[in-house]
C-alpha cells in the first residue's frame, strides 16, 4: 500500500488593509531630501540664499 504524500503547508495569502492610505505621512510630505539642511542656522541660510539666487534676481 502506498501512503499518501503529506501535504505541503499552504504560505498564507496576504492580509487586505483597510486602513486609509491619505492618514500616513509619506516620505514626500517630510523636507528631508527636498533641500532642506537639518540644524542650519540663519547666517548659513543667508549664504546660501545668496549663493544659490539666480542673476535675474539681484
Amino acid at each position: 500500500m502506498t501512503s499518501a504524500p503529506a501535504p505541503e503547508p499552504r504560505t498564507p495569502k496576504p492580509a487586505l488593509v483597510f486602513e486609509d492610505p491619505l492618514d500616513q505621512q509619506s516620505s514626500d510630505d517630510t523636507d528631508r531630501g527636498w533641500g532642506e539642511r537639518p540644524g542650519s542656522d540663519s547666517a548659513a541660510d543667508l549664504k546660501r540664499f545668496l549663493d544659490e539666487k539666480p542673476p535675474h534676481h539681484l
